[in-house]
């Protein structure tokens, strides 16, 4: 009879008990009760605990909070599973039942594939070589899926879950109003409901010992009594002295309260600043990381003689010293995250972060390109010297990595990536393969640049056709030495069993009709025209109806496998190959410069393959699909496709 002792006992450590008992009597189905009990001094059966309780060398961690250490030596019978703080014992146990022959494809029950087999020995030891491994909410989520996703997160050795936003209801919104799916009705949930969810999403974080970090932008104005999704100009008078002045007037930059500054030298303003980001500190003590964003938009800072004598990078660290103090008067150890994003690209002039152990830099490359890598050698990229309201964003990720290091030198402040892989960028890569390959390099490339890991600001349901991409992105950033095309073989065999080469094959032919710089905008042959006016490429997208045909027997063959997994992964491609060639028609147009008949073919397309949502919405986000192709490609604004 197999049995769990609990070395020591926390609730993460109870809960990987529970989670190590569910997976060996999926794995063995008749090998009857699995108890769990907690004793220090056991010598048999699974020993679940600290490393530090089991007498084992963790020196290699720089921080046994933060740094995740796996320990695995067992044999046929049981052995030590153990980790170097209570999530790493966790991490522990997924590591096992993965090395088992455990996996999980996408989140929720149908993505997982459980063996029936026996126990074998295993051993195994390693130091995450990347601190901050994780994902943000965004796009359209609904809340069962993001029980999933959290529930995914470290079954794939992520540690980290973000939920961006004191109140994140335009995510919520993004589904539940269904926008950019005329085929679903909406169905409204209030701001109340969401902070209810916010708040579930919270407890299932702690449960499994995530580190979780919280808000981001927000604080520029609702310390002012403005709510962050404020619209139009239409706010009390008696904030808008603190709101920042550009071109002479203050108010909401460009309608947006989101994209609003404040003036940053009054210090009456900071010091509202200050207080609201500290008395949510003080009440939400669970947050690990706080993130103390500035507005989400560029050039859009104040230019009030006071504000114009500091960049705002020093004004910046003048308001992150001074919430330090607070902090510290309130004797709250929470972290706070600050950003190396647009205008705060440019690090400060003048002033000094006073206590770095407080704080993080999150690096935002929000303008780089998606098709081609980040380098380890970055060599010497050109960097503009900041004009205030004139910059432009760099072009290069390599630029990006420079202006970390300038802020990294300047402030003695560790930093980490914050990525938009599975934000609107995925849906440029379809295929899929090689993106993933750019994933799993740019994940060695920022470590090798000393960036300590990374947080996705993307969809949650980031799946289609598979999970090739985010199960590369996971596995590397907990080890870098891992090659990707034994990642590769690895998921595609588990998600398609025998025959998943054929599947590569077909991935790989889509890739090539689509072509990523093409959708990424880099191919235009002649931009006087448009971005996307390149006849040449129509050939190539044609090739979709033909790739169609092929995949149809083979279809009808696997469509019936034998893990559950395998199943829904098939069916998954089955829509997917669906929805290329659905795309492919509105795009061949866009390259004869057909702009009013490609939208309306396009517009039709997505009416059309929004029926199909619901059924593969765990891994499909309509939504953030339509937000890829509105703007940039076919001429779709906001406020007209989405009643925003």
């Amino acid at each position: 009879m197999y049995r769990i002792f609990k070395i020591n006992s926390s609730p993460v450590v109870d809960f990987a008990a529970e989670e190590l008992k569910k997976y060996l009597r999926m794995m063995m189905p008749r090998c009857g009760e699995i108890p769990i009990k907690r004793d220090s001094s056991a010598k048999e059966g699974f020993l679940l605990g600290l490393m530090s309780d089991l007498s084992l060398d963790t020196s290699d961690a720089e921080d046994l909070t933060l740094d995740d250490i796996v320990y695995i030596d067992t044999t046929k019978e049981g052995g030590i599973i153990a980790g170097s703080n209570p999530r790493s014992v966790l991490l522990a146990v997924y590591k096992y039942l993965t090395l088992m022959g455990c996996r999980w494809l996408f989140p929720g029950i149908d993505g997982e594939q459980i063996p029936i087999k026996d126990l074998e020995p295993v051993k195994y030891r390693k130091l995450a070589d990347c601190r901050y491994r994780g994902q943000c909410n965004e796009g359209a989520e609904f809340q069962p899926n993001m029980m999933e996703v959290i529930d995914f997160t470290p079954k794939l050795g992520m540690n980290v879950f973000m939920m961006e936003f004191d109140n994140p209801r335009a995510y919520y919104k993004h589904y539940y109003a269904h926008l950019g799916n005329e085929a679903r009705e909406p169905e409204p949930v209030t701001d109340e409901t969401v902070l209810q969810w916010k708040r579930q999403c919270e407890a299932e974080i702690a449960r499994r010992g995530l580190q979780f970090h919280d808000v981001g932008h927000g604080w520029c104005c609702e310390s002012f009594g403005i709510g962050i999704w404020e619209k139009g100009d239409d706010i009390p008078e008696e904030s808008r002295q603190y709101l920042a002045e550009i071109k002479g007037k203050r108010g909401l930059f460009g309608g947006r309260a989101i994209n609003t500054n404040f003036c940053m030298s009054n210090p009456e303003a900071r010091r509202k600043v200050v207080d609201h980001i500290a008395a949510y500190a003080d009440t939400e003590r669970n947050v690990d990381y706080l993130h103390v964003w500035l507005a989400d938009s560029c050039n859009n800072h104040c230019e009030c003689e006071r504000c114009a004598e500091k960049s705002p990078s020093d004004w910046y660290v003048v308001l992150l010293n001074e919430l330090d103090a607070e902090l510290t008067s309130r004797k709250l150890d929470t972290r706070i995250v600050f950003c190396c994003y647009v205008d705060t690209t440019w690090p400060p002039v003048a002033e000094r972060i006073n206590n770095p152990e407080r704080f993080l830099i999150l690096l935002g490359a929000i303008s780089r390109k998606y098709t081609e890598s980040v380098k380890a050698d970055i060599g010497t990229p050109t960097l503009k010297d900041y004009e205030r309201n004139n910059i432009t964003l760099p072009e290069t990720v390599e630029e990006y990595i420079a202006y970390d290091g300038l802020w990294k030198k300047t402030c003695h402040v560790g930093s980490f990536v914050y990525e938009y892989h599975f934000w609107i960028n995925q849906f440029y890569a379809l295929g899929g393969i090689s993106y993933a390959r750019i994933i799993h390099e740019d994940v060695k490339g920022y470590a090798a640049n000393k960036l300590r890991g990374i947080i996705q600001d993307g969809s949650q349901r980031s799946f289609f056709p598979n999970g090739l991409a985010f199960y590369a992105y996971a596995q590397t950033l907990f080890d870098t030495s891992v090659g990707f095309e034994e990642l590769k073989e690895d998921y595609l065999s588990h998600a398609y069993g025998e025959d998943w080469k054929e599947v590569e094959n077909l991935l790989l032919r889509i890739e090539d009709a689509f072509d990523h710089k093409y959708l990424a905008g880099e191919r235009s042959a002649d931009q006087r025209i448009g971005k996307y006016y390149n006849p040449a490429m129509a050939e190539k997208l044609r090739k979709i109806y033909g790739i169609a045909e092929d995949f149809a027997p083979f279809y009808e063959s696997h469509k019936n496998m034998p893990q559950r997994s395998q199943t829904v992964a098939m069916r998954l491609l089955r829509r997917y190959i669906e929805f290329c060639r659905g795309i492919a028609y509105p795009l061949t147009l866009k390259c004869f410069g057909a702009g009013k008949e490609a939208r309306e073919v396009y517009l039709k397309f997505l009416r059309e393959f929004g029926e199909n949502e619901r059924e593969i919405e765990t891994c499909y986000d309509q939504h953030m699909f339509a937000a890829a192709y509105n703007l940039r490609i076919f001429n779709i604004g906001e406020a007209e496709f989405f009643g925003v």
